[in-house]
């Protein structure tokens, strides 16, 4: 708890354009959730740094990743929005963890699994211990609820456990997160292979709506949708292409998957894959135009990643100090 209200914590990576899949499964619902929780939203850009990566291009994507958590309607206010790398704590608080992980269990992580295959030329200890870093991120600032995916569930349980574990040595230490699992668009699947979730690093520029797309690119990328010879707009898991385009007009209109095949009944894809696109459109339409804005506004961008990071600080140094104290590190001399 802080300031009467439960703690949550998220965070995104700066590798790669985020996808309307990140926005309406995550980015879009954080906006109601600072009325409830006391939020901390992290550029987890030390995570990436996993894979190799250009380091004028991390900086640049860190910043713009940032600029859109703003313009999606995060006020900073309200909001801690702050880089990951800009809080030592993070960093340090891992490497005590690492100490109360096992490897059997950071073995059976299914993402380094994923991510060792796909990376095979540089299997890196970090990319091993990245549940960790992610465990620390979370109960750095004592986070009751953490939005998380269902991709990501393996990764909170070892958090919880890693925290469970700690408190069993030394007491009541960290809080025990809790899973928050959005409800609208939790989950949205790729246009060209729809059992598979839409990623900011496919390969297949058609797979996935980028934030950032033109409405003529949108259009396009929806008209080239994957989806069946039925040709029936019915929302059923035998037609995944279909069902895949109705969550996301769903998300994007606020109407039931009922309410879309009423609408659409006795039309036929031609007519509905446009409208789709139409209403990825207009959601993403004033988010670019923020952006846009908000890209002008060096000063004001500068001023926010100065004010939440120090306030990040703040916060992430009281658990930090009471964890070092509980492992027997040397108090500093004031």
């Amino acid at each position: 708890m802080l300031n009467g209200k439960k703690v949550l914590f998220s965070g995104m990576q700066s590798t790669g354009n985020l996808t309307l899949g990140n926005y309406l499964g995550a980015l879009k619902n954080w906006v109601t959730l600072s009325d409830e929780y006391e939020c901390f939203y992290s550029v987890v850009d030390m995570h990436s740094i996993t894979v190799r990566q250009d380091p004028a291009e991390l900086r640049k994507r860190a910043r713009a990743l940032l600029t859109l958590y703003i313009a999606a309607g995060l006020d900073p206010e309200k909001n801690c929005i702050y880089y990951q790398s800009h809080v030592s704590g993070h960093a340090e608080l891992a490497w005590i963890l690492n100490c109360f992980t096992y490897m059997g269990e950071l073995q059976r992580m299914t993402q380094f699994k994923d991510k060792a295959a796909k990376h095979a030329d540089n299997i890196n200890a970090g990319l091993f211990t990245y549940p960790v870093l992610m465990a620390a991120d979370i109960l750095l600032y004592q986070a009751d609820v953490v939005p998380v995916g269902k991709d990501q569930m393996q990764h909170l349980e070892l958090a919880r456990d890693i925290a469970q574990r700690f408190n069993s040595i030394y007491g009541d230490v960290f809080t025990v997160p809790e899973g928050y699992l959005g409800k609208v668009g939790a989950k949205i699947m790729s246009l060209q292979d729809p059992s598979r979730k839409m990623s900011k690093s496919d390969e297949n520029p058609n797979a996935s709506i980028y934030l950032m797309d033109d409405p003529d690119t949108i259009m396009r990328k929806f008209k080239r949708a994957v989806t069946d010879s039925e040709a029936q707009v019915r929302y059923r898991e035998e037609q995944p292409g279909i069902k895949n385009l109705i969550d996301i007009y769903c998300a994007c209109t606020g109407k039931t998957p009922a309410e879309v095949e009423r609408e659409f009944d006795g039309r036929g894809y031609a007519e509905f894959k446009p409208a789709v696109g139409e209403a990825v459109v207009e959601v993403l339409r004033p988010l670019q135009q923020r952006v846009a804005e908000l890209e002008k506004d060096k000063a004001y961008i500068d001023s926010v990643i100065k004010n939440n990071a120090e306030k990040a600080q703040y916060f992430s140094t009281k658990t930090l100090r009471k964890v070092q104290k509980k492992v027997g590190f040397p108090e500093r001399i004031r």
